[in-house]
């Protein structure tokens, strides 16, 4: 595997936002613009994941309602003791003993790229860079291209870039490449 020897921008789909590939993206100095894994409450409009205080200093977590419990190697916390009366319930769980939340060892960076992607400066790198993207991962699947078409790496790493030239060949052409003895670009 290749590795850039300075720090670069990684842009991902939310397929790419789990919490190893984030902390291996940091380990390694890069910043990754990664959309995170969507949070999905218990009860819908009700609090998620990041609305519980997690602190793995302490191995606590803290509801809304301000009710602390720890957890421990199973990364689960059980609030179930506080729930019975809890005002807060309905917006909380629907379970019948109570709200039991399990925590990921790589909480810390996905809570912090759930923060990230909120910001404008995020958006706007987002949005301007992933139509790009997608663009050119469509050009390059287009036509019966799904799939690659060889066993082994080797051949099917010689096959995409040999595809990917193509696609830029034909981008540049579009955009005014000419041969006319030498190669130029007109610009309009």
């Amino acid at each position: 595997m290749q590795h850039e020897k300075e720090a670069v921008e990684v842009l991902g789909d939310s397929a790419y936002g789990s919490g190893p590939t984030r902390a291996a993206l940091a380990a390694r100095g890069h910043r990754g613009v990664i959309k995170p894994i969507p949070l999905r409450p218990a009860v819908p409009g009700g609090f998620s994941k990041d609305d519980f205080e997690i602190d793995f200093e302490t191995n606590a977590v803290t509801c809304p309602a301000g009710q602390t419990v720890a957890f421990g190697p199973t990364l689960t916390a059980r609030f179930c003791a506080h729930c019975a009366s809890c005002p807060l319930r309905p917006r909380c769980t629907r379970a019948k003993e109570g709200k039991v939340l399990v925590l990921n060892p790589y909480e810390p960076e996905l809570s912090a790229a759930r923060a990230q992607a909120t910001t404008p400066e995020f958006l706007l790198t987002y949005r301007s860079l992933r139509p790009m993207a997608e663009r050119a991962i469509s050009w390059l699947v287009a036509k019966g291209n799904r799939r690659v078409p060889y066993r082994g790496v080797a051949r099917n790493d010689q096959w995409i870039r040999t595809r990917a030239a193509a696609i830029n060949l034909r981008s540049l052409v579009r955009r005014g490449l000419d041969h006319d003895g030498s190669w130029i670009l007109a610009t309009c």
